[in-house]
């Protein structure tokens, strides 16, 4: 017997059987990403822990992400076998049926299953009485199948063109491989364990593992495990961090026991990969959001490194709120960005992302650049990185930045970081399995 809707949703009888309660959670994440302008990291991070099963955890992570690396394609479909558009107020029944196809189509779950499990997440979502037609159109669904789209047509149309023009020969391939899902990097903590060490403990644990040489604590998972499978995770043995990011540590290169700022730090994971490589380091963690602070000393606290570190909130602009007057040797400023090169790990940004939001951000670097140039001493070295593939936050920003400064010098990185861009380096998405990323190694010189 179905509850009354007015019930807690997963207290009745169809939440406790299988997958329902995931599709339930699956469509109200999918109603916040479309119809709110929620993040999808934020939602899926507060609807995770509702799953006790790591499987449940992992599908619905599996179906949100196919429902918006496709819809594109399952959009058009849902205004061609809808009588009627849905409105605002059923977003919860439109992310319940995107959630559908994404289990028939990218996914390929048993039909039958998908179908029993998705109907009676309608019931338990209060809409039992749109549960007949959640049933038809996804039987539709099965029958007809979805038609083919371009990768490019899930972009808005101004950034569409911002990428043609910045990379006009691998703008396809952008396209293409941010739609695809990423695979499972890890970074060995060489404070417990070197990468030969850790790729023994996962071959006995039955885990396909590969090294990759163009980062030395770097492993990829051809295929993807939960992480409490992993050897050693809770004991911080290893993270998960993608290829480009761990090549952030090779980037900046600090010298043994030097001070360093990471300006940005939350969640913390380019902090612990210093501090992991050379513990001496006197390292100052900052970011303005306090409330990722903790993050950051979660981190630490997971992978035994940072307990000299300092963990502090401040806006890394405002030198008087923060900053001692003591030069630092080295800073590492990964940059708020438009994320345009990790889309494939979080493909709401191409229903986020606006014009505008381009302007405010370049901005913003530019202001945290010159800020931080300040702090660093003469001879020390400022890496600037993003998780764009936009020349305007890339590789224009630092040319602005080297024509306004007359004490900076570019040095180049070699090719292992990706495409020249003006003696600095872009990996676009998917190139060596990473993510889309720019390093730009700034050195001060003496005036």
């Amino acid at each position: 017997m179905v509850a009354a809707p007015s019930r807690p949703w997963n207290n009745n009888n169809a939440a406790r059987q299988p997958g329902v309660q995931t599709r339930a959670l699956a469509a109200k994440v999918l109603a916040a990403v479309l119809g709110r302008g929620r993040s999808l990291k934020a939602e899926l991070a507060a609807a995770l822990p509702k799953l006790d099963d790591s499987r449940d955890r992992a599908l619905l992570e599996a179906i949100c992400f196919a429902a918006l690396r496709r819809r594109a394609v399952y959009e058009p479909a849902l205004g061609q076998w809808l009588q009627k558009p849905l409105g605002p107020r059923e977003a919860d029944l439109r992310g319940l049926l995107m959630a559908g196809f994404a289990q028939l189509d990218a996914l390929q779950l048993p039909a039958h299953a998908a179908l029993s499990a998705t109907v009676d997440a309608a019931r338990v979502l209060g809409r039992e009485r749109q549960a007949g037609l959640v049933n038809a159109v996804l039987r539709r669904a099965q029958r007809e199948g979805f038609a083919e789209a371009r990768a490019e047509d899930a972009w808005p149309q101004w950034l569409l063109a911002q990428v043609r023009a910045d990379w006009p020969e691998q703008a396809a391939t952008i396209f293409a491989n941010s739609l695809q899902p990423a695979p499972l990097w890890l970074r060995v903590n060489r404070q417990q364990h070197d990468r030969e060490a850790y790729l023994a403990l996962l071959q006995d644990a039955g885990i396909e593992a590969v090294a990759e040489p163009l980062a030395a604590d770097a492993i990829r998972l051809p295929v993807a495990v939960p992480v409490a499978s992993l050897p050693g995770f809770a004991q911080g043995a290893v993270s998960v961090q993608d290829l480009s990011a761990q090549q952030v540590a090779d980037a900046l290169m600090p010298a043994t026991g030097a001070r360093v700022l990471d300006a940005c730090a939350a969640p913390g994971g380019k902090s612990a990969h210093l501090l992991e490589r050379d513990p001496s380091l006197k390292l100052l963690a900052l970011d303005i959001d306090a409330r990722r602070l903790q993050r950051i000393v979660e981190t630490f606290a997971r992978t035994g490194v940072g307990a000299d570190a300092q963990v502090k909130a401040a806006d890394a602009t405002d030198l008087a709120a923060w900053w001692d007057g003591q030069p630092f040797d080295a800073v590492l400023l990964d940059a708020p960005c438009s994320a345009t090169g990790i889309i494939r790990r979080q493909p709401d940004v191409l229903l986020h992302r606006r014009p505008q939001d381009i302007d405010a951000l370049t901005a913003l670097q530019a202001r945290l650049l010159d800020a931080l140039w300040t702090v660093l001493r003469p001879g020390g070295v400022l890496l600037y990185s993003t998780c764009s593939i936009l020349r305007r936050e890339n590789g224009q920003q630092v040319a602005a930045f080297l024509a306004r400064t007359a004490d900076a010098r570019l040095e180049v990185l070699p090719e292992a970081f990706g495409h020249d861009d003006g003696g600095a380096r872009q990996r676009l998405p998917g190139e060596q399995g990473g993510d889309g990323f720019f390093h730009a190694r700034l050195v001060k010189h003496a005036r």
